[in-house]
């Protein structure tokens, strides 16, 4: 009989092979998705940054704590009302973007750091942490 296939001791080599490649190799992609995301963290805040420049180059002042970032997108009726707001707003889906982790970032103008403040509380949604807990902010930005 000349049967064409692979024996059991073949497929237990290969089986073991694959299972050292993994290993050696799982590790390194874990962590990936947690720095994606503070990655992105650091993306958006540097849009939103942006944002507000332009929004204070046409208005001479930023928005107010109050008004927040929904003054990039529709104009404020609150003092200070700006007097150029530009007419489809200031950011580019006409909508804020929320965290990587589904939560609004925090805005404080004036800020504590800056002339505002722009923070991600990380995976946790608690101030401080480290890792993938670790707080994105404004203020140390790279």
């Amino acid at each position: 009989m000349n049967e064409k296939g692979f024996s059991f001791l073949e497929l237990m080599v290969v089986v073991v092979i694959l299972g050292i490649l993994a290993t050696y190799i799982a590790p390194r992609f874990m962590g990936r998705a947690d720095d994606a995301k503070a990655v992105k963290a650091k993306v958006d805040i540097a849009a939103l940054e942006t944002s507000l420049k332009l929004y204070k180059l046409d208005n001479g002042h930023y928005p107010t704590t109050e008004q927040g970032f929904y003054a990039l997108i529709e104009k404020p009726s609150t003092e200070p009302v700006p007097l150029n707001w530009k007419e489809k707003g200031y950011l580019e889906k006409a909508r804020v973007p929320k965290d990587p982790w589904n939560r609004e970032y925090l805005y404080l103008s004036p800020g504590v750091h800056d002339e505002y403040d722009i923070l991600s509380y990380g995976a946790d949604g608690a101030p401080g942490g480290d890792g993938k807990n670790k707080d994105i902010n404004s203020w140390e930005l790279e």
